[in-house]
């Protein structure tokens, strides 16, 4: 049974990734124009906004509820965040390559590529 168990210090790394999560969903959701001019943005699509919010919750939250689940289980969830966030680094470098950016562009830029190097670093660990 010891073998289908994960470290602690992974669970901790859920439970992180659900707070930085709910930081952001809940305000993209709820207020997403206001949130996002707050750091600079001109223009605000809520409707794509609630979109990316909607993914922070159903990662974030699955982070949470999964955060004591099996080490298979585990191993699924690190998949789809190294692939989550490895699509947000790729969309976030275009963007940056295509337009006058500002600064939270690029804090959450180094949020997913922190959180990217977590992910890849545990997935390895599992095997």
């Amino acid at each position: 049974m010891r073998y289908n168990r994960v470290s602690n210090w992974l669970s901790r790394f859920f439970v992180l990734h659900f707070l930085v999560d709910m930081i952001f969903a809940i305000p993209l959701f709820i207020w997403p124009e206001a949130f996002l001019t707050f750091f600079g943005w001109q223009t605000v699509d809520p409707v794509m906004t609630r979109l990316v919010a909607a993914a922070l919750f159903g990662i974030g939250i699955e982070s949470l509820l999964g955060r004591n689940n099996s080490r298979e289980s585990f191993k699924a969830m690190l998949n789809l965040k190294i692939i989550w966030s490895l699509g947000a680094i790729g969309g976030l470098l275009l963007s940056l390559g295509q337009s006058s950016t500002n600064f939270i562009i690029w804090v959450i830029l180094f949020t997913f590529v922190a959180f990217n190097i977590l992910w890849v670093y545990w997935r390895i660990r599992l095997n």
